[in-house]
């Protein structure tokens, strides 16, 4: 797991490919510090596990199907990635929960230049577009970020976001133009949810026994809820 905040840019150093995968070293001496061989680390969004290291780089695998997914397909020597180590018991969390597990790619649409920020505009899967919601949680290229608008036109949707200076500056999101591809991550709670509201419509109704102990509260002729066992008093 991981919290979405970004410790370190690094540099792809290395990229072998085969038919089927791809293996990148990467430089990042703060990402390696205290890692062990089969350590996560994400690279761009992207949890990827680490099968050698030194005191400046790492190498990882990347399968055939994160590579069709990610903007990995079309890593290059050189390129600057974002880099963070897996979250530890008792990390503050100072982001949202981000499992490195990508929903795919979004394009960047449209960026507009604050005094010192920026407002960035991404386009939107007709499959993902459910799952982001205004002032919810999103990971761009692994960055932990607040959704500030969402929209649904005839041409698409869309989500935007505001980066401040210290992301745009410690993150590869200062380097994005209109028309770059992201890696982008929903909140895993939604997704959670929108799979429940698929294979069983009952968690939309009315909030019934099932329903309600689920979030908490015992179902009662009352209109009262009542907690249950647990639950806050």
């Amino acid at each position: 797991m991981f919290t979405g905040i970004i410790e370190e840019l690094g540099t792809i150093e290395r990229i072998e490919r085969t038919a089927d995968a791809a293996r990148l070293t990467v430089r990042g001496p703060l990402a390696v510090d205290g890692v062990q061989h089969g350590d996560s680390i994400a690279v761009s969004g992207v949890c990827l596990t680490v099968v050698e290291f030194d005191a400046e780089r790492f190498t990882a695998d990347v399968m055939a199907q994160t590579l069709a997914m990610s903007t990995l397909d079309a890593a290059r020597e050189g390129l600057a990635v974002n880099l963070e180590r897996a979250a530890r018991v008792g990390d503050r969390l100072g982001g949202h929960i981000v499992q490195g597990h990508i929903d795919g790619t979004a394009e960047v649409l449209e960026i507009r230049p604050g005094e010192a920020w920026r407002v960035v505009r991404f386009s939107l899967d007709p499959e993902h577009a459910p799952l982001v919601v205004d002032k919810g949680s999103i990971a761009v290229d692994g960055v932990s970020l607040t959704v500030s608008a969402v929209g649904d036109e005839p041409g698409g949707s869309w989500f935007e976001v505001s980066l401040i200076p210290e992301t745009l500056t410690a993150t590869t999101l200062g380097e994005r133009r209109a028309g770059d591809r992201v890696n982008i991550e929903t909140d895993i709670v939604a997704r959670q949810v929108a799979r429940m509201l698929r294979f069983d419509p009952r968690w939309s109704a009315e909030p019934d026994a099932r329903t309600s102990s689920v979030i908490g509260f015992q179902a009662t002729p009352s209109s009262e809820p009542q907690p249950t066992a647990g639950g806050a008093a």
